[in-house]
């Protein structure tokens, strides 16, 4: 049988920490936070394999040191309100509401999501707002928010998510290459009404569906 508070253990120090994973408040959450309970019960002894983990569907519970780098990135606080887009079955999403003041999920699954729903509330954190909906079009009706997760890769950040973003807030996604290609991790913040983003480190992660750029004519 998995020990899997060791195994926690074994992937905050073995993964994160040499990773430049250093945010208390954030290794903390991941410390108490049972990831396996995110997982179906046949995938839950490779909860915390440093790799994405399939939940069925062409969707993915995404890099441990990956997802922990782009949490801390955002450098959440207690009074923000975070938006989760591509929240699956809620791992991130919990995360987040150990450090913020309140958190929406959306999913475009309405599997991935009734079972996200089921598992943070089993786990006490049900008061995670979620909606099934196209992940592009984000939760205008809930926005601004001061920080915003894209928990997988995408090709492109649509303006529409940008737009939901408070002034001084900040999104953190990993922006896909081409085929062969690292992708890399970047940040937007919000400034002045003007968001821009840089890069923070290389790393891949599987797409997100409907996330592809809108075709450019020429003429």
């Amino acid at each position: 049988m998995t020990d899997f508070a060791l195994a926690r253990r074994n992937m905050i120090d073995g993964q994160l920490r040499p990773n430049r994973v250093t945010n208390a408040a954030l290794l903390a959450a991941i410390g108490e936070l049972a990831r396996e309970r995110f997982l179906p019960e046949s995938l839950r002894a490779v909860a915390y394999a440093d790799e994405d983990v399939p939940l069925g569907g062409g969707r993915y519970l995404m890099e441990p040191m990956v997802l922990a780098r782009l949490i801390q990135t955002l450098q959440p606080q207690t009074d923000d309100r975070a938006l989760v887009i591509g929240a699956g079955r809620g791992y991130g999403a919990a995360l987040l509401a150990r450090l913020v003041k309140a958190v929406t999920a959306v999913e475009n699954d309405a599997a991935l999501a009734a079972a996200g729903g089921q598992i943070v509330k089993d786990i006490g954190l049900g008061d995670i707002q979620w909606i099934v909906g196209k992940l592009e079009h984000g939760a205008a009706a809930a926005a601004p928010f001061d920080v915003i997760l894209v928990e997988g890769g995408v090709q492109e950040i649509p303006q529409t998510i940008l737009d939901q973003l408070a002034e001084g807030g900040r999104l953190a996604v990993i922006l896909a290459r081409p085929a062969g290609v690292v992708g890399v991790a970047q940040l937007f913040v919000k400034e002045g009404g003007v968001t821009s983003g840089r890069p923070l480190f290389e790393a891949s992660a599987a797409l997100l569906p409907s996330f592809a750029p809108v075709p450019k004519f020429t003429f």
